[in-house]
């Protein structure tokens, strides 16, 4: 309950709730648009979502900072702070995250849409109708599956997040975060309980992956 481990801890579960309402609906629609017939704007996007798994994150983030800070293209477009606030731990979460919700989802459309899809249209039903009421129902295990991994990923990173949030103490330093900050100070014992935490996490969501593989 020290305030320096609670801290993070809350602004981590706030940063997970947010990326995660945000990475379920656009992760599922952007795999559901690359699943598509292929074009030269698929294969753009396709690069851009999967730079993060390739990419180090390091670069990554000092790519989105130069976007983002107040210099940048994108930032002085959006009305909101993004470098050095509660947004830019958000976007890293999301940067990060995306490819492994995508990457599955995309893989699970292409293996069983095409089939159905071809049903549904000879049953008369519109694109966004197979969509919702028949792709989505059949690929739910690969959706969820890969918004747990997706999340598990957004919850330890450091790279990304320390570019775009500064690691300001009290206001952007994350779990991840503040396990290196306790390294780096010597607090050992604080570091320890820091990482006992987000294992029990991770371990909770590997868990409910083993759970939803095994029914």
């Amino acid at each position: 309950m020290d305030p320096r481990t609670l801290g993070p801890l809350l602004l981590t579960l706030r940063v997970l709730a947010l990326a995660g309402c945000i990475l379920l609906p656009g992760g599922v629609l952007l795999a559901y648009f690359l699943s598509g017939k292929p074009s030269a704007l698929r294969v753009v996007v396709d690069f851009i979502v999967s730079i993060p798994l390739v990419f180090p994150p390091i670069a990554t983030g000092f790519i989105l900072l130069m976007l983002f800070g107040r210099n940048g293209f994108m930032g002085r477009v959006l009305p909101v702070e993004v470098v050095f606030a509660f947004p830019g731990l958000v976007l890293a979460s999301v940067i990060s995250g995306l490819p492994l919700l995508v990457k599955p989802v995309e893989a699970a459309l292409r293996n069983q849409g095409t089939r159905l899809s071809e049903i549904a249209a000879v049953l008369g039903k519109t694109p966004w109708q197979t969509f919702v009421l028949v792709l989505l129902p059949a690929i739910r295990r690969p959706v969820l599956a890969g918004w747990l991994l997706a999340l598990s990923r957004s919850m330890g990173e450091v790279g990304i997040t320390l570019m775009l949030g500064g690691n300001i103490l009290g206001k952007t330093n994350t779990l991840s975060l503040e396990i290196y900050n306790c390294v780096f100070t010597g607090e050992i014992d604080r570091a320890i309980v820091l990482c006992a935490i987000i294992g029990t996490l991770s371990c909770g969501m590997l868990f409910t992956l083993k759970r939803m593989s095994a029914i």
